[in-house]
């Protein structure tokens, strides 16, 4: 069956760095498009970065565009979320997520997607 499962997070100082992996299974990597999203508590799961299936076809939300970097490695069926200058706000559980249908224009709407992973944990302290 089809697996998800990040790893990476922690808890770090603002302004601080992390690097989130999700590494998939049970499924046909190269032929995913990729999703981060991340719930805090009390709040909703909101869109966090958009990894397609071709090179350099990365989407980011407004609040992490230029901190926050996207990347996947097909060899080793994981993808990647890159985290700069956090920010307390940044604080959630980030999830991975997978769908071989998902398109651009969909990037941000959880329901689109067909797998996720259990999330991480990412606390910043300020």
């Amino acid at each position: 069956q089809v697996q998800l499962v990040e790893s990476g997070g922690g808890l770090v100082q603002a302004g601080g760095s992390l690097r989130l992996s999700c590494a998939a299974s049970g499924l046909t990597f190269s032929s995913v498009a990729m999703g981060w999203f991340r719930q805090a508590p009390g709040k909703e799961r909101e869109f966090v970065a958009y990894v397609g299936r071709s090179v350099g076809m990365t989407y980011y939300a407004d609040s992490v565009k230029g901190r926050f970097t996207g990347s996947r490695d097909n060899a080793k069926n994981t993808v990647y979320l890159q985290m700069n200058s956090l920010k307390p706000e940044d604080t959630a559980v980030y999830y991975c997520a997978a769908d071989y249908n998902i398109g651009i224009s969909r990037r941000a709407d959880a329901k689109k997607y067909a797998y996720w992973g259990q999330g991480t944990q990412v606390t910043v302290s300020s």
